[in-house]
């Protein structure tokens, strides 16, 4: 996980999700006090904040056992894709 990554993934939820500070690299999705909707709208916004499209299939935001660090982990590697 790019510590650049995750710390943008803080940054985006201080912004537009309000409260969310002080979350860490294990914190899941379900843990950041976000309804559903609010969640989908999360990885819209981290699809926009990196330009990239995650599949469905990589990550679902009603899992709740999906960690923010696994949403960094993804996120690095589309971008490694992307960047080949």
């Amino acid at each position: 996980m790019s510590s650049e990554t995750f710390k943008t993934i803080q940054a985006l939820l201080s912004e537009k999700f309000q409260g969310n500070e002080g979350v860490g690299p294990q914190t899941a999705l379900t843990d950041l006090g976000l309804d559903s909707l609010t969640l989908m709208e999360f990885v819209f916004a981290v699809e926009d904040a990196f330009n990239i499209r995650i599949p469905e299939e990589r990550i679902d935001p009603r899992q709740g056992t999906t960690t923010l660090e696994e949403v960094c982990k993804i996120i690095d590697e589309i971008k490694a894709q992307t960047n080949k």
